[in-house]
């Protein structure tokens, strides 16, 4: 008898758990999503002067799914990077130029235009560039996430302020 109960109890504390994952209800016109903060924390981010983030749904620090909108300036590159966790994103405006691999690399570029769909998969190396307009990108994965530059010496964060 004791053991059904313990069974009863789990399977009804896995069942709340997996209810309280659950998404809520959420529609936001572009308006609104303008009014919304720039997130203080750029987790998942370039870390790039400029670039800024608005998470739409969780945080990209802790683990549990997160979606965030990241605003990109004109002119601007992000070098080799990767993330600790899969990631999908759609291009939302501009012309996102976006490749894969370890280094910066023009010729690998491929130009997205809203609409368009991309993967940055768990540990992939991958970079990025914007043109002569902004660029704003939605960017969901399942935290926590990172940002890992291959090369530390591209990494804002690790950059000596003058």
């Amino acid at each position: 008898m004791r053991k059904l109960f313990l069974l009863v109890v789990l399977v009804f504390v896995a069942g709340a758990a997996a209810r309280a994952q659950t998404l809520p209800e959420m529609r936001l016109i572009p308006a609104e999503v303008e009014t919304t903060k720039f997130a203080d924390n750029k987790t998942g981010s370039s870390g790039l002067a400029g670039v800024q983030t608005k998470v739409l749904y969780g945080d990209p620090a802790k683990a549990g799914f997160y979606s965030i909108l990241l605003f990109v300036p004109a002119n601007t590159t992000i070098q080799a990077h990767s993330h600790r966790d899969d990631r999908v994103a759609t291009v939302v405006s501009g012309n996102w130029q976006f490749g894969y691999g370890s280094k910066f690399e023009e010729k690998a570029l491929k130009t997205l235009t809203p609409g368009s769909v991309y993967s940055e998969p768990e540990g992939k190396d991958h970079f990025a560039r914007t043109g002569a307009e902004a660029v704003i990108v939605q960017i969901s994965g399942y935290g926590p996430t990172d940002t890992r530059y291959t090369d530390p010496a591209n990494d804002p964060s690790l950059r000596k302020k003058n």
